[in-house]
């Protein structure tokens, strides 16, 4: 089994709940890291991750929680595909950082994982 196989084998096994949440958590440190000049790989790596969370459980939500999950990945995929362009300005990083936040505590909110 590669890599790749054994993450989503391990992501998939918990809870969708948990899976929202460890999104949530991804997002919320492409928030804390954006903060960081040296951070671009981490961050890169982060998008890419969360776009994979995404793939591996959108179609297991409902209807309103996949469209929404779908519209998350375009975004993630565009701030990928401009990595370079917005890393270079640091209003567009600090926008990413703001929209990855809110972005993250709205996942947070719909997980329920508060409420436990």
């Amino acid at each position: 089994m590669n890599n790749a196989e054994g993450r989503k084998s391990r992501y998939l096994r918990d809870a969708l709940p948990i899976r929202i949440g460890g999104l949530a958590a991804n997002l919320a440190r492409v928030s804390s890291f954006s903060k960081i000049d040296g951070a671009r790989s981490a961050v890169t790596g982060l998008i890419e991750e969360s776009k994979f969370f995404i793939e591996w459980t959108a179609i297991e939500h409902d209807l309103s929680t996949t469209v929404e999950l779908i519209g998350i990945q375009r975004i993630l995929a565009n701030w990928h595909l401009n990595i370079d362009l917005i890393w270079r300005d640091s209003v567009k990083r600090n926008e990413i950082g703001d929209r990855a936040k809110k972005i993250s505590d709205r996942l947070l909110l719909k997980s329920g994982l508060l409420d436990q």
